[in-house]
């Protein structure tokens, strides 16, 4: 039996996470939310980190009713994410790593959301999409690593999400992408946006730029209370549900080439976008087509944890893989192949 704590603190949310052998005993979470408009900047998220991470630890052990020494190993995010709360949660698991005299892992943060998702929905060998604010990308699992099949050319797809949710000011309460996502269902009007999928590759910056002048130049119109322009035909709501359908639309392009090339009958999404239920539908219709089933989680597991970082880490730590302390850093481009993966059976 193995034990393992984990400390997830890569962007906005801190958490800490119980796993006894892929049982989850706890996870507690925090979110950083910003006033609408703005987004998370480094710092600031780091300081609400070392301000709050005490107290969900308290939590996790509480509800676990796990005591410090029957824990095993301690697990945090090495990366990849935001370089000031990553050292600021990796210091925190380097500390109680020392204080409980406790070997320490180093998790990479995309591993933690495959094999979370793996657990919690009992896939096989799914192909992964894995979407969220800071990373988009198709894996595959091949020879003891995760494959890149493809990914995001430039800016994630919930960095796009949450860039014109600041746009139009929308809350960041409890996140950008849900409530654009509630906003897409009032939309009526398609408005045709730039479909940019290169190879197995997307581009979402440039979408972004031109909703940019089709959501402002309207804004200003209406409080310089000018007549009604062309501009003004469409609504917040019919920009919301345009840029879901085109952005979804190509991860599911993507998703089923790379699932033509491995001959693959399971997709698993994860990461924060992931919880979005139309991403879920448009990828259920593709699945259904192909004879191939469609796994996922609820946001209690989509969005970012501490116990998907504690169950890798006791992935990791019962396959043998062990973290000298000079090692125990951090870094912010930590790529999904990069990880061996010790864990898992060719």
């Amino acid at each position: 039996m193995v034990i393992a704590i984990g400390f997830e603190g890569s962007a906005n949310k801190i958490g800490v996470g119980i796993v006894r052998d892929g049982e989850v005993l706890a996870n507690e979470r925090e979110t950083y939310i910003t006033p609408p408009g703005e987004g998370f900047l480094p710092k600031e998220t780091a300081q609400h980190h070392r301000s709050r991470v005490l107290d969900i630890l308290k939590r996790a052990l509480d509800v676990s009713g796990i005591a410090p020494q029957q824990i095993d190993v301690v697990c945090y995010t090495k990366g990849p994410g935001m370089a000031p709360p990553l050292l600021a949660v990796a210091i925190v698991a380097r500390t109680i790593a020392q204080i409980w005299n406790k070997p320490i892992l180093g998790v990479n943060h995309c591993i933690g959301h495959i094999e979370m998702g793996r657990l919690i929905t009992k896939a096989v060998n799914p192909t992964v999409l894995y979407v969220s604010g800071g990373n988009t990308q198709i894996i595959s699992y091949a020879c003891k690593r995760y494959r890149i099949f493809g990914e995001t050319i430039d800016i994630a797809i919930g960095n796009c999400l949450d860039r014109f949710a600041r746009i139009i000011h929308l809350s960041n309460d409890p996140s950008p992408g849900y409530n654009i996502e509630q906003m897409a269902k009032k939309g009526r009007n398609y408005v045709s946006l730039p479909y940019s999928v290169k190879g197995m590759d997307m581009s979402f910056s440039g979408i972004l730029s031109f909703l940019e002048q089709k959501a402002r130049p309207k804004r200003k119109q209406n409080k310089m209370q000018t007549k009604a322009t062309e501009e003004e035909k469409w609504s917040d709501e019919d920009l919301c549900f345009s840029l879901q359908e085109t952005l979804f639309a190509m991860l599911v392009e993507t998703t089923e080439r790379a699932m033509a090339h491995t001959g693959s009958s399971e997709v698993l999404i994860v990461g924060g976008v992931g919880c979005n239920v139309r991403l879920q539908e448009m990828m259920g219709i593709m699945c259904e087509e192909r004879g191939a089933k469609l796994f996922a989680t609820d946001e209690r597991f989509c969005i970012d944890n501490g116990v998907m970082i504690a169950h890798a880490g006791w992935e990791m730590f019962r396959s043998g893989t062990r973290m000298a302390w000079n090692d125990s850093t951090i870094t912010q481009r930590f790529r999904t192949d990069e990880v061996e993966v010790t864990w898992r059976d060719d």
